[in-house]
C-alpha cells in the first residue's frame, strides 16, 4: 500500500511537471489544465510511472526542443519542490490547496 503522504507529493509533483510541459507544448487554458490533470492522475496509476518517457515522447511528437538533461533537471527540481510543500506523516491533515487539488483530481 502506498503511503498517503508520498502519493500526495507525487500528485503535486506530477501536476507541476504537467503545467511545465503544457507550457513548453504551447497548450493554454483548458487544454493546459487537462494535460496537467492527466499527469497528476498518473501518479495514482503504477503503470504510468515513466514520467520522463512520457515527456520525451510528447516533446518529440510536438517538435519541442528539450534535452534529456533539461527534462531530468526539471523532474528533479519539481520532485524536491513537491516534497517541501507537503509535510510527511500520513495522519496529518492537508492544507486547503492540497485538499482542493485532491477534489479536483477525484472529480474528473
Amino acid at each position: 500500500m502506498t503511503d498517503p503522504g508520498e502519493l500526495r507529493k507525487n500528485i503535486l509533483r506530477n501536476m507541476m511537471i504537467g503545467n511545465w510541459a503544457a507550457d513548453k507544448l504551447g497548450k493554454t487554458g483548458s487544454d493546459a489544465e487537462a494535460y496537467a490533470d492527466a499527469f497528476a492522475r498518473s501518479a495514482m496509476d503504477p503503470t504510468q510511472g515513466d514520467i520522463y518517457g512520457r515527456l520525451r515522447q510528447d516533446f518529440d511528437a510536438a517538435g519541442v526542443a528539450q534535452s534529456d538533461e533539461q527534462i531530468l533537471a526539471v523532474i528533479r527540481e519539481l520532485t524536491i519542490k513537491a516534497g517541501g510543500q507537503i509535510p510527511s506523516g500520513g495522519g496529518r491533515s492537508v492544507d486547503a490547496a492540497q485538499a482542493a487539488l485532491k477534489r479536483n483530481l477525484m472529480s474528473k
